[in-house]
């Protein structure tokens, strides 16, 4: 919520950020019961890796737990190391017949890759701002223009996609930083007010210890003085000359805020504030007009008068501010005892500054029908809402100032609010940077499963919106293209939602999708309890064949936060050869309003795992799947899903693959002392009441595998620096799966190690395509269908 990026540059369905704050019965589709290692024609290959066991109990709540594998979670321990290093061997042995497939889609996937990737040009104050990747590199490069040099190059940019201007500044280069360091993941940058000063924070172990840097843009060097470890968020004072800044404690959770002259070392940082409770994290960002910061509320103009708070905190409750000549916006999910509205998730409250502590609230607005409120932006002549209706986005704007003599609560519609135009098979809408607070134009990247994606600016001031770029594709002809535009008024859109068919429309030639050969399917599933799970499906309409088709499900279901279903160019090596791909939106993910998380989270967490399985059995039930061909694929906490889902009922699923898998749920939670675990409790619960531990133990994946059971294959990948899921989670599951499951099915369980890099990978530009295509060769291979 309330996350702003200054530029975003997608490819492949990646997104670099340059500027970030921090039923379920077993049905008569389902294979047969024999071990399906029958239908796995492998190659001899050596036995898998079996590390040693030391014997570990643990009392709690009266139950004892064994787990020979605990020491695996010490990292300092040589065996571990020793461990890795032989599950890459086998992984590297098991998937050598698969190494001509791997080879060919990595080749097909980059040369859809256009030789020049960069962002449009971005308008803040009197710079242009800018990135791309160059020719031949791996990571991006952010630049900027003055304005008046660039208008020209702005107008030829929109029209014809020119290449970049001569008299450009090259503010940071990520790839003279992997060259120095090996590794780099940049986190947050800012721009100072008045654009001579660049702070950004950058990972170079994979670990996210980031360290802040300051590079004066007008000489080009950074001011070693100025330089501290454990950085996770910054907002520059509005003089430019105090930069505040959260530093993270050893549980890597961001607890305190520092503000610090430029030319002054860390001895003369000023303490601004501390969180001293273990259950919360600070974070600190500017209103966008940059006259307060937020982590209380500061004052940018004169930051060392001190912080006022905004009220008082409460479990579970929520509040992001933006200002707007003296008033508070203010978003939140406050409850409201005095209110006729009996909604659930965010809404909108207005109020004078200087009434911030007494909650005196001028105007409340509420969200519509079916509508619940994401996000909002700020600008001077306009408010930007993110909305969501029904599972699909929206955007719209209000005009500012809003006159002073509204009702106490007034509805969103009564504004009469300005709807951005969008295409019906846009299934996210993620917002630019959007910096200038004095702009009209609002810009916001559209995209679909079937629609790479277009950059879209939209004037709020005229309703009017122009299409600024559109991602390229290489290798699929234009006459697959249908011409497509973004002309639907608002019931049409809206009608949209209820179709029930392939997404398609033909107007006039403003922006282009590929729905001529992809199909784009939304289906509700009934779940276990009668709920309605949204469920995306892209096909081939060429190459898709009613139950004969492969697929892969893919699924998250944590932290209230959507499921990605942008464009991905990579994904078309499926597609093409005739696979099936889904997206589930299972409760615990985002999903319109807060209700649809908190019924997949802590006590409801099988809501999540019970729907996923459900959206299984509906692609195999309704012929969109091969009953014995289907996949599942999550990442992170996601993994916690899928890895509950194969306990549950193994057969439905041919392979998975799990990434960076949180999996050891229960221990983890134990275990306090472990990064970001005190935090999670709110999201999956505290295992030291006996109400959350029996819920948490009955569906954490290591503690449930099913025994002497057939499994399907996996591929788990996990890295040894992450510090958001330990390495031991991927390395203590595989060791088990293959200690309790059918000793055939398991030697189709293999990890992959990164020795380098962290939670997020290690690759740039191109080498992202070298670890989706392992993944898809692993898939192929296990599903028998290596052939190219």
């Amino acid at each position: 919520m309330a996350l702003r990026a200054v530029l975003l540059l997608r490819h492949s369905g990646k997104t670099l950020t340059l500027t970030s704050s921090w039923s379920c019965s077993r049905r008569a589709t389902l294979s047969s019961a024999s071990c399906c290692c029958r239908q796995r024609k492998q190659a001899p290959a050596p036995p898998p890796p079996s590390p040693k066991k030391v014997p570990f109990r643990v009392l709690v709540h009266g139950k004892t737990l064994e787990d020979p594998y605990h020491w695996m979670s010490n990292t300092d321990d040589p065996n571990l190391l020793d461990h890795l290093h032989r599950e890459n061997s086998y992984a590297e042995a098991f998937m050598a017949d698969a190494l001509p497939l791997q080879s060919a889609l990595a080749s097909e996937m980059k040369r859809r890759i256009p030789a020049a990737v960069s962002t449009p040009p971005e308008r803040w104050g009197p710079w242009m701002y800018y990135q791309y990747i160059p020719e031949g590199r791996e990571y991006p490069v952010l630049c900027r223009k003055l304005e008046n040099e660039s208008s020209g190059w702005l107008a030829a940019f929109r029209r014809y996609g020119l290449a970049r201007p001569k008299r450009e500044e090259i503010l940071l280069d990520w790839n003279e930083l992997a060259e120095k360091y090996g590794y780099v993941h940049v986190g947050t940058c800012r721009v100072s007010p008045d654009h001579n000063y660049l702070a950004f924070t950058v990972d170079i172990s994979g670990a996210e210890q980031f360290m802040l840097k300051v590079k004066d843009l007008r000489t080009g060097l950074i001011d070693p003085k100025l330089a501290a470890d454990g950085v996770v968020s910054l907002a520059w004072a509005r003089d430019a000359t105090s930069l505040f800044y959260t530093l993270s404690d050893e549980n890597q959770r961001p607890y305190r805020v520092l503000c610090r002259r430029l030319g002054c070392g860390p001895s003369n940082d000023l303490p601004v504030f501390t969180e001293s409770d273990p259950s919360f994290c600070v974070d600190i960002t500017s209103t966008k007009d940059g006259k307060f910061i937020t982590v209380y509320v500061i004052n940018a103009a004169n930051p060392m008068e001190g912080i006022q708070r905004i009220c008082k905190r409460t479990s579970g409750v929520q509040y992001f501010v933006e200002h707007h000549t003296g008033l508070f916006y203010i978003l939140t999910n406050s409850p409201m005892p005095d209110s006729r509205w009996s909604g659930d998730g965010y809404y909108l409250v207005r109020c004078q500054v200087e009434d911030i502590e007494s909650t005196k609230w001028l105007n409340i607005i509420l969200p519509d029908d079916d509508t619940s409120i994401r996000d909002m932006d700020i600008f001077s002549g306009h408010l930007v809402l993110s909305l969501n209706k029904r599972g699909f986005p929206l955007l719209c704007s209000l005009n500012l100032p809003m006159q002073s003599d509204l009702k106490y609560q007034v509805y969103i519609q009564d504004l009469k609010p300005w709807y951005f135009p969008q295409p019906s098979s846009s299934c996210s809408a993620i917002p630019g940077s959007n910096h200038d607070f004095l702009n009209s134009e609002y810009r916001v990247v559209l995209s679909s499963p079937v629609m790479p994606d277009v950059i879209v600016d939209y004037d709020m001031s005229r309703h009017t919106y122009s299409v600024v770029q559109q991602e390229e594709v290489n290798c699929v002809s234009t006459g697959q293209f249908c011409i497509q535009s973004l002309e639907l008024h608002e019931n049409k859109i809206h009608e949209a939602y209820n179709k029930k068919e392939c997404i398609m429309n033909s107007e006039s030639q403003i922006w282009k999708d590929l729905s001529r050969i992809y199909c784009l399917q939304r289906e509700e599933v009934i779940s276990h309890d009668g709920v309605k799970v949204p469920l995306t499906i892209v096909y081939s309409r060429e190459l898709w064949q009613q139950d004969k088709s492969p697929g892969l499900l893919v699924g998250y279901g944590a932290y209230g936060e959507d499921l990605d279903k942008g464009w991905c160019s990579d994904r078309l090596s499926l597609l093409d050869r005739g696979w099936v791909v889904a997206f589930a939106d299972v409760r615990g993910g985002g999903g319109g309003n807060s209700s649809w998380h908190r019924s997949g989270s802590g006590l409801n967490k099988h809501n999540s795992i019970l729907d996923f399985v459900s959206c299984g059995n509906y692609l195999v039930s309704e012929g969109y799947v091969q009953s014995d061909q289907l996949g599942a694929i999550a990442w992170s906490a996601g993994c916690v899903v899928v890895g509950a889902a194969m306990n549950m009922y193994p057969q439905l699923f041919r392979s998975a693959i799990l990434k960076v898998p949180f999996l050891d749920v229960c221990n983890t939670l134990l275990d306090p002392s472990l990064p970001l675990t005190v935090l999670d409790y709110e999201e999956f619960g505290n295992p030291k009441i006996q109400s959350n531990f029996d819920s948490i133990f009955s569906y954490s994946p290591y503690d449930n595998i099913p025994q002497r059971s057939c499994f399907p294959s996996v591929l788990v990948t996990v890295a040894v620096n992450d510090s958001r899921v330990g390495v031991w989670e991927g390395a203590k599951w595989v060791a088990k799966v293959r200690d309790s499951t059918c000793p055939n099915c398991s030697r189709s369980v293999i990890m992959k190690t990164s020795m380098i890099g962290g939670h997020f990978g290690e690759g740039g530009h191109h080498s992202q395509c070298d670890e989706t295509a392992y993944e898809y060769a692993f898939l192929m291979k296990t599903f028998g269908i290596l052939k190219d």
